[in-house]
């Protein structure tokens, strides 16, 4: 039997005003029945240009250069879009990474997975329904008759990418094409994802391609690798070989990649600080949150009997799956809601009822002198009006009361700290990077000198050297300015790296908290037990026939 997927010596470049840039060059791509390949890389790499033009479809003002592609035994090369319309979905099924952005939100779930099915010629309107839902039921969703009426909006992220999974598979195509599928899920709903994935490959016999610039992902599911960067091979062949195998030389930028990702690298844990004397720095006693219920619907318990504490100077984790809570403990904190029980203090003032009555004027304005936030996105936290130097100098005008040049040399200090040059402070946040954007935010935060750093999901956007950065310039920030971080995320391998205490949540209520070694090491909840064991963990032990499929020799 042919490959399912065949590339050689595929070359793309996008022109623009500047000139033509190549961002993919020379790659070779063979996936063999059944067989999984990781194309990953950083933000920039080439991956998921490649990705693309692998099946022909080539992104907006990108031009292919040179190369063949073979999908089976059909050579597509050069194919034009109305040509392509006959395989997509045949031949080849396209997981996109977001399921918000993919999915059609006036348009039923039901709807969008059947269109498939139309544009390849079936037209009995109960035989697609049928089909639908034997799909909905394929994917692992129950309820299918529900969830085919549902519209994107009313399906969780899980549930959402399930459906785009389904609609790739409906025509059980020779090849599939996971593009970050799983990047914004939850550690348990990723591991349901990429199993699913796994059921499918194996039952048709597909191959699979995903494109991830989470290594450790790549290392437990694919059978081969594809290292990027500037969009060439800086190494190929089988996963454990690459990634651990004895014998092989793995080029600097994958050995940069391995040391940069929390999941494969050995646990280890920051020492317990020392005692103070002083009070916590946050408080949180007895918290609960209902939400209201409108138009018939019920209310809604998001936290329920919640506590922790919080020692100055030190990093909490708040931890859980999507519709935890964590969330909704983080806006508490900062005022932007307030609890239906319970009480809450942050840095020495009682937020409790600060939604609608308690702080007002000077007590809300030192209030948010002494909390601020660090946003999950870099690319939607900023005004893309200003400057990053009036991005970090506003904050000093309209809390710290400086004038705009004190303000202004105050904050490019600040920029200089988080490592962004003069020569950037003019630039707009479209022209920096990922990483030097969250860079901006932080300054931007720290800027009216805070006594607490709520940081919600700050690092799950960016790669994983970025992200490796950031948390470096973090763990600088707090030893240097003495602060504490509420930390908000799902990424368990990154919680391990950064924080001294955990609180694990499960449907609003305290699963366990302690010490992040007592978390990660002597769980005591069976929830905690499962969000571990979804934790990517590879077996990197040396693969006796390494299969170099691209790149140098």
């Amino acid at each position: 039997m042919s490959a399912v997927l065949d590339v050689r010596d595929l070359a793309v470049a996008y022109e623009t005003r500047r000139g033509r840039v190549v961002a993919v060059d020379g790659i070779d791509i063979r996936i063999e029945p059944g067989e999984a390949v990781a194309l990953v890389g950083e933000t920039g790499s080439g991956k998921t240009t490649a990705a693309l033009a692998s099946i022909g479809l080539l992104p907006r003002g990108a031009v292919r250069l040179r190369g063949t592609v073979r999908l089976g035994a059909l050579d597509i090369t050069g194919w034009s879009p109305r040509r392509l319309e006959r395989i997509l979905g045949r031949d080849v099924g396209l997981v996109p990474q977001d399921p918000t952005a993919s999915l059609d939100p006036l348009k039923t779930v039901g709807w969008q997975i059947g269109e498939v099915l139309r544009i390849h010629g079936e037209r009995d309107r109960a035989r697609i329904a049928q089909e639908v839902e034997g799909l909905l039921e394929r994917v692992g969703l129950a309820d299918t008759a529900r969830i085919a009426r549902s519209y994107p909006h009313e399906l969780s992220g899980g549930q959402r990418q399930r459906v785009l999974i389904a609609g790739a598979v409906a025509l059980r195509p020779g090849l599939i094409v996971a593009d970050e599928s799983t990047s914004a899920l939850d550690v348990t709903v990723q591991r349901t994802v990429l199993d699913l994935l796994d059921d499918l490959r194996r039952e048709d016999r597909s191959g699979l391609l995903f494109v991830t610039h989470d290594l450790a992902v790549a290392a437990e599911r694919a059978d081969r690798i594809i290292v990027l960067e500037g969009g060439a091979v800086q190494d190929a062949g089988d996963v454990r070989t690459v990634l651990g195998g004895a014998g092989h030389r793995a080029a600097p930028y994958t050995r940069r990649l391995i040391a940069d990702a929390p999941a494969l690298q050995p646990a280890r844990f920051r020492e317990a600080p020392p005692a103070t004397g002083e009070p916590p720095a946050i408080e949180v006693a007895g918290l609960a949150k209902v939400f209201t219920g409108h138009r018939g619907r019920p209310d809604v318990a998001a936290l329920r009997d919640v506590s922790f504490t919080v020692a100055r100077g030190t990093t909490h984790a708040i931890v859980g799956e999507s519709g935890s809570g964590k969330s909704t403990v983080a806006r508490i904190a900062l005022g932007f809601e307030s609890p239906s029980a319970g009480t809450v203090k942050v840095a020495g003032t009682d937020v409790s009822g600060a939604q609608g009555h308690g702080l007002r004027g000077a007590g809300l304005r030192r209030f948010r002198a002494s909390v601020q936030l660090v946003y999950q996105s870099p690319y939607a936290s900023l005004d893309p009006s200003l400057s990053i130097l009036d991005t970090v100098s506003e904050p000093l005008r309209r809390i710290g009361g400086l004038p705009r040049r004190e303000a202004r040399r105050c904050a490019a200090e600040l920029l200089e700290r988080v490592a962004l040059a003069p020569a950037l402070h003019d630039r707009r946040p479209r022209e920096l990077s990922g990483g030097q954007r969250q860079r901006v935010a932080i300054a931007r935060a720290i800027a009216p000198r805070p006594e607490v750093l709520v940081l919600d999901e700050p690092v799950s956007a960016l790669d994983v050297t970025v992200q490796a950065q950031i948390l470096a310039l973090l763990d600088d920030l707090q030893r240097e300015f003495g602060l504490t971080y509420l930390f908000i995320s799902h990424d368990l391998a990154v919680v391990r790296q950064i924080a001294d205490t955990v609180t694990v949540l499960a449907h609003g209520r305290v699963e366990e908290t302690g010490t992040a070694r007592d978390v990660f090491e002597r769980p005591r909840s069976d929830y905690t037990v499962a969000l571990l064991e979804a934790i990517p963990v590879p077996s990197l032990a040396p693969a006796p026939l390494p299969t170099i499929i691209g790149g140098p020799a």
